[in-house]
């Protein structure tokens, strides 16, 4: 990865960020507090995929019809995550696989 990959890269994430930011408050304190479970979750390639990003779009489209965050999610913001990636290795599988690898 060169320089201009990783300005590039940085330049991403801003304009994400500011995108965040346009969001009505309750969907950012969401999309933080789903940001953080997926930190710790850890799906492999979260940011090079489209998942953050189009969670944005998902909630802007939410935003701009009027409905609340948690009409579009429901009350349980991990389920939603979980459901968001499970279809996604995640690296805390890869260490269970790791382990079960190393035990047996």
């Amino acid at each position: 990865m060169g320089i201009r990959d990783i300005i590039e890269g940085k330049k991403q994430w801003r304009a994400h960020l500011a995108r965040v930011k346009a969001l009505p408050r309750d969907y950012q304190i969401v999309y933080h507090e789903i940001q953080r479970y997926f930190f710790k979750v850890g799906p492999i390639g979260l940011t090079d995929g489209p998942l953050l990003s189009e969670l944005v779009d998902f909630f802007a489209e939410g935003a701009a019809a009027g409905k609340g965050v948690l009409q579009l999610i429901g009350d349980d913001v991990a389920a939603f995550c979980d459901d968001l990636i499970k279809d996604m290795p995640t690296y805390a599988d890869r260490y269970q696989e790791s382990l079960s690898g190393k035990s047996g």
